[in-house]
């Protein structure tokens, strides 16, 4: 992944919706973590309330390379009208729903092994039991097979 653009990716709704994630981070934590985080940026929804990505890598002292991707999805609470006195309260981030990809990946792995690991997951959360071609693009998979952080 040479620069760190925009993500665009649809929902799972039953009329899916397109959602596009723009960088709004990058930056080594104080461990040593390489981090970035995308965010939507709809003028509608409070920052807070915006889905984001964030993936993170770091090599963990045995030289295992640790990745995660993490899909937040913030869930607005519903409005049920008004006071006595005619106020409305802005609304608010209710809970969020996540959902986290971790992988270990030992010093001798291989990008074929990688990828037969990071397919066989695509496959089973997709419910795939047919041949499917490979998959080999995409910022998540650049950053579990190909261990390549955005810059």
């Amino acid at each position: 992944m040479s620069t760190q653009a925009n993500i665009t990716v649809f929902d799972g709704a039953a009329t899916p919706v397109s959602h596009t994630l723009v960088p709004i981070e990058n930056r080594v934590l104080n461990d040593g973590t390489q981090f970035a985080l995308w965010r939507e940026q709809l003028s509608t929804l409070p920052v807070e309330a915006q889905i984001r990505i964030e993936m993170r890598k770091r090599k963990l002292s045995s030289g295992v390379v640790e990745t995660r991707t993490r899909v937040i999805v913030p869930v607005m609470e519903s409005i049920s009208g008004q006071n006595a006195a005619g106020y409305t309260a802005a609304p608010k981030v209710a809970y969020e729903d996540a959902r986290e990809t971790v992988t270990f990946q030992h010093p001798r792995s291989t990008a074929a092994s990688k990828n037969i690991c990071y397919q066989l997951s695509r496959n089973l959360a997709n419910n795939i039991a047919t041949t499917v071609p490979a998959i080999l693009a995409g910022p998540e998979y650049e950053l579990e097979v190909q261990q390549m952080m955005p810059t």
